[in-house]
């Protein structure tokens, strides 16, 4: 096989027993264009399934995902390894279009979105909306729809294909970390080798959510819990503005609680500001669900963006503060 067609390893790490949607993301791959691959399944468990390309790795106990990532990497024939998710299904082109990006020694590994099914119950696709538009991940939102095609520092590991040769020198990912091992990764390979990681809309998944509310809070929290611990010990590629925005956004909403209490002009002054930044927020959030209106036709999910978003970056910025402040270890 040419160099312009090389083995594609796909690794998918499961950890839940009677997945359906493992099924659906084998029946997907199973009608890719490009055929030159592998399948590697990583799971806590056995299982009974049987596939001409699916090579099964299994444990008696709970492994971590970056683990089960690393251990389906070392089963790898391909020079290409695709990481995706358990509750994910490709697009048919997904594959042929990751493999054009590789031409370009620079590139290390390409990214493409995560979109949310279009059959999903309402609970997911509210979910979705949360982490798809632009007051839910501002600038972060091509990793949820597609987007013009750009380099990239970090990408989630989803929907992440990383070359097998550029994975080996950093070692992998780093099992200490979950969420967030791909955030490690990412940096490795464009900080200690210089690497690119191109996001390609064209490499599209379909990627299911955790649905509203408390399952969706609940992933949500850990991701501000791993960037608040990141933008103290990884800064490179964590300590950015935005991240910060949802704990400013809590502090503020404490400092406005007590308002009444301050007689100070200065306090009065702040106060002022807080309540006119809080009218902007809460303008934005309807602008917000207009865009979803828009870009989706489903009254329901614009309503629903509105208290599932403002929720998510409470939380969120909550659970950053708790890492970014008093997390001294990450526990796998």
């Amino acid at each position: 096989m040419s160099s312009s067609q090389p083995l594609v390893s796909i690794i998918i790490v499961d950890y839940k027993r009677n997945n359906p949607y493992l099924k659906e993301s084998l029946k997907a791959i199973d009608q890719q264009t490009y055929t030159h691959f592998e399948i590697i399944l990583v799971t806590d468990y056995p299982v009974n399934l049987n596939h001409p390309k699916l090579k099964k790795k299994s444990y008696s106990h709970y492994v971590g995902p970056a683990q089960k990532r690393d251990d389906g990497a070392k089963l790898a024939k391909g020079s290409i390894l695709s990481f995706l998710d358990d509750d994910a299904y490709p697009s048919r082109d997904w594959l042929k279009n990751i493999i054009t990006n590789f031409a370009d020694p620079k590139v290390a590994a390409v990214g493409g979105p995560g979109v949310t099914p279009p059959h999903a119950h309402w609970t997911e696709q509210a979910s979705g909306w949360a982490s798809a538009s632009p007051m839910g991940a501002s600038l972060y939102a091509y990793r949820f729809i597609p987007e013009k095609k750009r380099l990239v520092d970090d990408f989630p590991s989803m929907n992440l294909s990383v070359r097998k040769s550029d994975f080996n020198k950093v070692k992998g990912f780093d099992s200490h970390y979950y969420p967030g091992e791909d955030t490690k990764l990412c940096l490795d390979l464009t900080h200690k080798l210089g690497k690119q990681i191109v996001y390609d809309p064209k490499a599209l998944v379909y990627h299911h959510r955790r649905p509203i509310l408390f399952p969706h809070l609940k992933q949500n929290g850990n991701f501000g819990l791993h960037r608040g611990f990141f933008a103290r010990t990884l800064p490179k590629t964590s300590l950015r503005p935005l991240y910060f925005l949802p704990s400013l956004m809590v502090l503020g909403l404490i400092f406005l609680l007590f308002s009444p209490l301050y007689t100070h002009p200065l306090l009065y002054l702040v106060t002022q500001i807080g309540r006119t930044l809080l009218g902007f927020y809460l303008a934005s959030l309807c602008l917000n669900a207009i865009w979803i209106l828009n870009y989706s036709h489903q009254p329901l999910q614009a309503f629903l963006s509105l208290p599932v978003i403002f929720l998510t970056h409470f939380w969120y910025g909550i659970r950053f503060i708790q890492g970014f402040l008093f997390t001294r270890k990450l526990s796998r």
